[in-house]
């Protein structure tokens, strides 16, 4: 798939792009209409599509081709041309999936520049889907906090057996890398590794994503199914699938068969399932939205994906991982972490967890400077401080209280935050709030915190608080 598709109802301006793109080296296709357009698309899906949004003599126009092809190929980048463009035209264009529009009478160079970009996100998009669908080469998992290595062994246990595992956790905590993981150390490494993305496909298309479809105009059309046999098929939040599928996807598990939508030959596969959800599926299950027995079959062996909270002595080495990644793929400055920086990271609130640690480096290397190592000042504030002047803004909560007792309910906070950060290690904590560890222990004892095994690892909380 290395051609580009011409579609135009003007003969001198199809032949005279297709001329030019062929002195350029590149293989082209001409289409004068929707009929030839989609005759074409039907019989090889082109890397790249220059689409007018006026054609005579058509039954769909250039809109309606472009949601189309998105709908079927969402992999192809459109280049939008017209000879009555404007930004209403424009704006529609790019909000159904457009790469860009360039407004006729166009010129040469701004052409062949966006084509260029445009075969360039096309080449990175057929990379990304092969990459994505298999298993092939290490996963990198990156921690060495209590709650990381005990997940490391409950996916090493895993990995060899054929068992279908069930991933837990909120949003954002890697539940795909961890299956990633398992299939990286599995008999089945060689084989694909594919996902399905509960949460994104239409429900109306996701038996036909999944089951594939017979006796369309296109013959034969594997799904997601057929396309992981002797590998792993993988359902990302699969709370969110249909009932409708649910039940038939039990169908398959049982049998290890299935049949086409619209036809009724026999496709055997060979698949190991792995399911993630952040969603408490007994929940799901007494309101009535997901099957009890599709649960039991895929819950076969739980694992919980511990949240960043939980880990938070990893943080700084997650950041830094990021930071050689984001240089290595996008170009971003290699920076250092400061040391405050790495201890304010540590004590902030993560709901997006292992995800928005991504995105806040990423961010920070965007719009930081690049040299030098990476300040707290450049990390986003949070609520209560004003990162202008560095002053803590008080809760209405601390702000009616006594000093006193505002300052124990401080210190308090602090202690267990600090306490956490080290994954409750009094004496790392002593050294770093400059205290002597029998002090901190009298600290702790009068202000009520305790530490113990609990959420999975060594941690300091309030006593009496319940998990």
């Amino acid at each position: 798939m290395s051609d580009i598709l011409i579609v135009d109802d003007e003969r001198d301006i199809r032949e005279l792009i297709g001329d030019i793109l062929q002195d350029e080296g590149f293989d082209t296709r001409l289409a004068a209409n929707s009929d030839e357009c989609l005759k074409e698309i039907d019989s090889a899906v082109p890397a790249l599509m220059i689409l007018d949004i006026w054609l005579k003599d058509s039954e769909m126009d250039g809109i309606d081709i472009l949601k189309h092809v998105k709908r079927e190929h969402p992999e192809v980048p459109i280049i939008i041309i017209s000879g009555h463009g404007n930004i209403e035209i424009a704006v529609a264009a790019i909000k159904q999936g457009a790469y860009d529009f360039i407004e006729k009478p166009f010129n040469i160079d701004q052409l062949m520049v966006v084509i260029g970009r445009a075969m360039e996100t096309s080449r990175l998009r057929r990379e990304n889907a092969t990459l994505k669908r298999s298993g092939s080469g290490e996963v990198e998992m990156i921690g060495l906090s209590t709650a990381f290595k005990q997940l490391k062994i409950n996916l090493e246990k895993v990995t060899k057996s054929n068992g279908r595992v069930m991933l837990t956790g909120p949003a954002g905590v890697g539940k795909e890398m961890a299956a990633r993981f398992i299939h990286a150390g599995s008999d089945r490494k060689d084989g694909p590794f594919i996902t399905v993305s509960s949460a994104t496909i239409e429900p109306d298309r996701m038996e036909e994503v999944l089951f594939g479809r017979e006796g369309s105009e296109r013959g034969i059309e594997k799904g997601l199914l057929e396309e992981a046999n002797g590998g792993v098929i993988y359902f990302d939040e699969v709370a969110d699938m249909p009932p409708g599928t649910q039940s038939k996807i039990l169908r398959v598990l049982v049998d290890q068969r299935f049949n086409r939508v619209g036809g009724s030959t026999t496709v055997s596969v060979d698949l190991r399932v792995i399911s993630s959800t952040s969603r408490d599926l007994v929940a799901e299950i007494a309101a009535g939205t997901f099957r009890e027995e599709l649960y039991h079959r895929l819950n076969v062996v739980p694992i919980e994906v511990p949240a960043l909270e939980k880990r938070r002595e990893d943080i700084p080495e997650l950041a830094q991982y990021f930071i050689e990644k984001l240089n290595r793929e996008q170009g971003l400055p290699l920076r250092p972490l400061s040391g405050d920086a790495a201890a304010m990271l540590q004590t902030m609130n993560w709901p997006g967890n292992v995800r928005q640690l991504k995105n806040v480096i990423e961010r920070v290397l965007i719009l930081g400077d690049s040299t030098g190592e990476i300040e707290v000042s450049e990390l986003p504030a949070e609520d209560g401080v004003d990162s202008d002047e560095g002053r803590a803004v008080l809760s209405p909560a601390i702000a009616t209280l006594p000093l006193r007792e505002a300052r124990e309910m401080f210190e308090r906070e602090y202690l267990l935050t600090q306490i956490n950060r080290f994954g409750g290690n009094i004496s790392r904590t002593a050294t770093f709030v400059g205290m002597e560890r029998s002090a901190l222990h009298r600290k702790l004892k009068s202000l009520g915190v305790v530490t113990g095994n609990k959420q999975g690892g060594r941690v300091a909380y309030v006593a009496g608080e319940a998990e």
